[in-house]
């Protein structure tokens, strides 16, 4: 007896037998996966999704516009930043994410007037912030090599050609997404470079303060290891304290701020022998 043989759409003939076909997600379970993703990493460059979902990469940019549509992610040069559901309180924000809304513009305009003290064909070093990164935007497509301990710094310049990137290794600080500790430390003693770039939580009597330690012993390896050192500071840093004593005005040769500065100190500035730029 015959027996009928049934056609089976979610299958494909092939030498040895029947083989499955693997389904495809539909875009809501794709974006779930791709915030579920982003939630875990709190950043990612687009490769790394496009891989983890099995998509291109067009397809991956076009969920991560929808998801930022909807308030979940900030988009980057070449990647993404998980902010999250603001509405809910069972995840804190990641931390870099939440400090980009800041006084963007601020930094913004610091950023512009910071990107003309870089020269084509330099080394710079640019250490992790939200100001520094506002800078990093500044300079893709530039002819440049740069290090740098911030993974969304990294993450900038992942695909651009004309950027040789150099990331220190290090133990990762995930609620700003730098690279800390003896193994930042030692890579930085064995480069260098033209300028650093560093911003800091405030300026007080003249001292330098970050808020982590190994973040202020970072910066102090950095310091050593360059030329000139730009001080990347937004007005309402000044008179400010934080855990970390880093260095004092003095070892500082270009402070870039924005107009809000006030007269004491902008003259605090001079007297440290500090170049000062305003960005209007």
């Amino acid at each position: 007896m015959k027996v009928a043989r049934v056609f089976n759409p979610c299958a494909v003939r092939v030498n040895t037998g029947w083989k499955p076909v693997p389904q495809v997600m539909l875009i809501p379970q794709r974006q779930s996966r791709l915030s579920e993703l982003l939630a875990k990493r709190g950043m990612s460059d687009l490769d790394s999704l496009a891989g983890a979902l099995k998509v291109s990469l067009s397809t991956v940019r076009r969920d991560v516009e929808a998801l930022e549509s909807q308030g979940l992610v900030r988009r980057t040069h070449g990647g993404a930043i998980w902010v999250g559901d603001r509405n809910s309180s069972t995840r804190p924000p990641y931390a870099f994410a939440q400090r980009m809304d800041v006084r963007a513009e601020i930094k913004a305009r610091i950023a512009r007037a910071a990107k003309d003290l870089v020269n084509d064909g330099e080394t710079i070093l640019i250490d992790g912030g939200t100001t520094t990164f506002h800078l990093a935007q500044e300079l893709a497509g530039r002819n440049l090599q740069i290090v740098t301990n911030s993974l969304p710094i990294a993450q900038l310049f992942a695909d651009d050609e004309r950027v040789e990137l150099l990331l220190t290794g290090g133990l990762l600080y995930p609620r700003y997404g730098v690279l800390l500790g003896p193994m930042t430390e030692q890579l930085l003693g064995s480069i260098h470079a033209r300028t650093l770039f560093l911003s800091v939580a405030g300026v007080h009597e003249g001292e330098l303060y970050n808020q982590n330690l190994l973040l202020a012993a970072a910066e102090q390896r950095m310091m050593r290891q360059v030329q000139r050192v730009v001080l990347l500071l937004d007005s309402a840093k000044f008179g400010q304290r934080a855990l970390a004593k880093l260095c004092t005005l003095d070892a500082i040769h270009v402070v870039v701020t924005d107009s809000g500065i006030d007269d004491a100190h902008r003259d605090q500035l001079v007297r440290a022998g500090c170049d000062l730029i305003v960005a209007e």
